[in-house]
């Protein structure tokens, strides 16, 4: 077993660091809002640090899981950031959704203090989160991969080597851009069969078994008929997501023009006060819209 740190817990972090926690592992934590990381503890045990620096300590491996780059940045590189203190040989291990840019950027300044880095983008939402049995895309180093992944298994159901620093993230971009079509469909099909008449129900009982199957189809089409857009992972999430698409997209020639619609769609839904809705509130856009 090892001795491991977790930076963040959000919907996400708290979930994950407790499956590390439950594979038998020692833990520490850090969370900005210090009674999340208390509340952690009372929960799971181990410990908690006032930085990230404190957190991570004498850890063989240390996770982070937080909002966007510039959190990233700060917990990190910033002062009390877990890079002051991750000792030789550990291995940082970053589940932030952000760009390949920063990815890089610290997978190069961890080399010059001697330990090393994969970035680990999840997908899986909160429930994967909660259920460990997340999507794991990793950019690294194979031998550094091998060596951290019975420790990311806690908290996954399926962890893949992508290619060197910031593959990990370009590929969380690809898994974003699909998703992004993937819902859009979704959503103009179960707007059509409604105003159609259709029994929706039996629709998706018979077109799931076919072509147009997905994992959106099958676990959002209830809500979505129902109105309900609690279920997922939030609209402002996912133009930040998107956002970072669309950046490497300029940088790298890549031409989304579906992607840069929905993200346009997306804007729509928050100003409809849609910003904590999930993803396929896409449909209420078109449902206004009407």
């Amino acid at each position: 077993m090892a001795r491991v740190a977790f930076i963040g817990l959000g919907v996400m972090g708290y979930p994950m660091a407790g499956h590390i926690a439950k594979g038998g592992h020692e833990v520490s934590v850090y969370n900005r809002t210090t009674t999340k990381a208390e509340a952690w503890v009372k929960e799971f045990g181990g410990s908690h640090g006032s930085t990230p620096a404190e957190a991570a300590k004498d850890c063989d491996y240390v996770f982070c899981c937080v909002g966007n780059d510039n959190d990233l940045r700060s917990v990190t590189l910033g002062e009390g950031g877990a890079f002051e203190t991750v000792k030789e040989g550990a291995i940082f291990i970053d589940n932030t959704t952000a760009s390949a840019a920063i990815a890089r950027e610290l997978n190069k300044a961890a080399a010059t203090k001697k330990f090393d880095f994969l970035d680990a983008p999840v997908s899986g939402g909160q429930a994967g989160a909660e259920n460990g049995v997340l999507t794991v895309m990793i950019g690294g180093d194979e031998a550094i991969y091998e060596k951290a992944k019975p420790v990311i298994d806690c908290y996954a159901r399926m962890v893949g080597l992508m290619g060197p620093a910031g593959s990990g993230q370009l590929t969380k971009m690809v898994n974003q851009i699909c998703i992004a079509g993937l819902v859009q469909g979704l959503s103009e099909g179960i707007h059509f069969g409604q105003n159609a008449g259709l029994n929706i129900e039996a629709v998706m009982g018979v077109i799931s078994k076919g072509a147009a199957q997905s994992w959106q189809m099958k676990n959002r089409w209830k809500t979505m008929d129902a109105g309900e857009y609690e279920h997922g992972f939030a609209v402002d999430w996912m133009r930040k997501d998107l956002s970072i698409v669309l950046n490497e997209a300029r940088t790298n020639g890549a031409n989304l023009p579906v992607t840069a619609l929905v993200d346009q769609f997306y804007s729509e839904v928050q100003k409809m006060s849609g910003n904590r809705w999930d993803t396929s509130s896409l449909l209420a856009r078109l449902k206004n819209a009407g």
